[in-house]
């Protein structure tokens, strides 16, 4: 029996899982760490915290299981995506993580787009230039901190500062690789066109991989450290989202999914790179080889309600820890009995500002309609249907872009919430799966490992016989309609904002 890990390497935790060869997990563990906030819409992580996490998880994983380390056959890696990791000549980090959520790199997405010009960057990288991505994260190390940038020698992504600790080589996959900017998305290769029009040192950047392919073995050091065996591969892999579209079976045309973690997602799987030309929602290279996705991104989506949490909610988090449960499912027995549309209510969940379908780093949360007879319930559940109707609009825009969706997973934290997969169904107007499997992430690099280390014949056909459905939550056209009338006043809210954002960033 061969044995497979899958590692996922998120904003708010790392969580390793080893599998077997038919996907069944043998052990997990996870790790959390923090995120830093020095202002306001900056978001840094300091990468040593990862790789503490993963050395920790895969040592537990191992030693847990009892499964001799000569049968775990490759790891696959998956994480946050965009964030931008600066190694020196020593290989030492010179400076925290910028990560994907960070907003403050707009003046260097306007030079960016004049660099490049506004349409020939989409045509190559298949996106816009944006304040989340890679390359305007790049520019602004270097404008801001010339020193620092002076010293690099290196840059990566989250999940491939590990890869070079656990292997010792630098490189990324296609997809993670899409979200830098820095790609040709079409081509599947580095753009040497915009390298040179932004005067970035391709020799900086690591080898373009498909997300099966093997890009090395354990080291002698991280076998000494966590119990494997340095026989195990590890393959290039995929960032977050594309790494659960193959934990969820999107793998053909026509099936989407949609994810609520930190940001939310919803996400179609394509044969050929179609492009958004007014850049509402991103085309990136998918973990299948050869194919790709398109995706709407909600940037606070799980947390939205993770801020709500953990800054007014102490006493549902009593109310768990007193009954031995899991907080979120309190929150949601607290909010069954609010009315749809939460009592005129609406949530903008802009906590760091948006990607889909605004592009506006300015913008930021808003309850709208709050009034004195609103409860705690009221504005939780108002936050879980202001993130729906964000997702909603990528949904909507991914259709109208070309995509032929009629078959919706969910999966994600916010996935295991039968409140919120109803809500969603109901905004959709489709019926929303979940799989029986909740490893996600990790279960899809696992099986991109697979695939590259022979245990399986393709990404298809693993997904094909492993991926099974679990339940599904089914639309009522009654609540849908009523939604259609509050999601036309929740978008209007926006446009109505909008300059006011711009306002209330500059005093």
């Amino acid at each position: 029996m061969k044995y497979l890990i899958g590692i996922d390497i998120g904003t708010s935790a790392t969580k390793t899982v080893l599998f077997d060869e038919k996907c069944n997990v043998m052990a997990s563990a996870s790790k959390e760490y923090p995120l830093f906030q020095p202002h306001n819409g900056w978001a840094e992580q300091e990468p040593e915290d990862w790789y503490d996490a993963v050395i920790t998880t895969l040592g537990q994983v191992v030693s847990k299981s009892g499964v001799s380390s000569e049968d775990i056959a490759g790891i696959g890696l998956s994480g946050q995506m965009h964030g931008l990791v600066m190694l020196d000549e020593d290989n030492a980090v010179i400076r925290p993580a910028i990560i994907w959520c960070d907003q403050r790199t707009a003046k260097e997405c306007e030079e960016i787009t004049k660099r490049v010009g506004a349409e020939r960057l989409i045509e190559i990288s298949a996106n816009p230039a944006l304040t989340g991505f890679t390359a305007s994260k790049i520019l602004w190390v270097r404008s801001n901190e010339p020193e620092n940038y002076k010293r690099c020698r290196h840059i990566l992504l989250p999940k491939d500062y590990i890869r070079f600790k656990l292997t010792g080589e630098y490189a990324t996959d296609v997809s993670d690789a899409s979200g830098m900017q820095l790609l040709d998305v079409p081509k599947r290769c580095w753009s040497d066109e915009i390298l040179n029009k932004l005067d970035i040192d391709r020799s900086m950047l690591g080898r373009v991989y498909e997300s099966p392919e093997v890009t090395g073995y354990i080291t002698k050091e991280t076998a000494k450290l966590t119990g494997l065996s340095c026989k195990t591969a590890v393959v290039a892999g995929a960032g977050d989202n594309a790494a659960a579209a193959i934990g969820t079976g999107i793998v053909k045309d026509g099936k989407a999914f949609t994810t609520i973690g930190t940001s939310g997602v919803v996400y179609a799987h394509t044969s050929t790179p179609s492009i958004d030309k007014k850049g509402r929602v991103h085309t990136f290279c998918c973990a299948v080889p050869g194919c790709w996705h398109i995706m709407g991104v909600t940037q606070a989506a799980g947390l939205s309600l993770k801020w709500f949490k953990d800054n007014f909610c102490q006493d549902y988090a009593a109310e768990a820890k007193e009954q031995s449960r899991d907080v979120y499912d309190i929150i949601n027995e607290k909010i069954e009995n609010v009315p749809l549309g939460s009592n005129r209510l609406i949530y903008l969940p802009y906590l760091m500002g948006e990607r889909t379908p605004h592009l506006d780093s300015e913008c930021r949360g808003v309850f709208f309609g709050l009034s004195g007879i609103h409860t705690k319930p009221d504005l939780l559940r108002a936050v879980m249907e202001g993130v729906s109707f964000s997702l909603t609009d990528c949904k909507e825009i991914l259709e109208e872009t070309g995509a032929n969706i009629n078959e919706m997973m969910v999966c994600g934290g916010g996935g295991k919430s039968r409140v919120w997969r109803s809500m969603l169904a109901d905004m959709y107007n489709c019926g929303v799966k979940t799989i029986v499997s909740e490893e996600g992430p990790a279960l899809g690099v696992a099986i991109l490992a697979g695939v590259g280390t022979g245990v399986f014949e393709s990404v298809e056909a693993a997904c094909e016989k492993f991926i099974q459905e679990k339940e599904a939550s089914v639309p009522n056209i009654e609540n849908h309609k009523k939604y259609r009338n509050i999601h036309k006043l929740y978008q209007k809210l926006y446009t109505s904002l909008k300059d006011d954002f711009k306002t209330l960033g500059s005093l």
